[in-house]
């Protein structure tokens, strides 16, 4: 752990912070990414989406705008394409 009491040691653990907050925002694009490509699949529901990436169906519904109705229309697309 560096010593926060000089200068050096506040720059490296500002430099740690920094690279944390880097990672985590790297990670938190990615989830979001993987959730928006589930969404299309009428096979899935957002709570299973939620659940596989290991979040709770309201933060996808604060992080990705309109997914309720991207997901409806999804389902809807299924329903209405015709039968194979």
């Amino acid at each position: 752990m560096p010593d926060t009491t000089t200068p050096g040691g506040r720059l490296v653990f500002h430099v740690f912070a920094a690279l944390a907050e880097f990672i985590r925002e790297l990670i938190v694009k990615e989830g979001l990414a993987a959730a928006r490509g589930l969404l299309p699949d009428p096979g899935r529901s957002i709570t299973s989406i939620a659940k596989l990436l290991g979040v709770s169906p309201g933060t996808l519904s604060n992080h990705i705008p309109g997914l309720h109705e991207l997901h409806a229309g999804a389902v809807r697309r299924q329903l209405d394409a015709p039968a194979r």
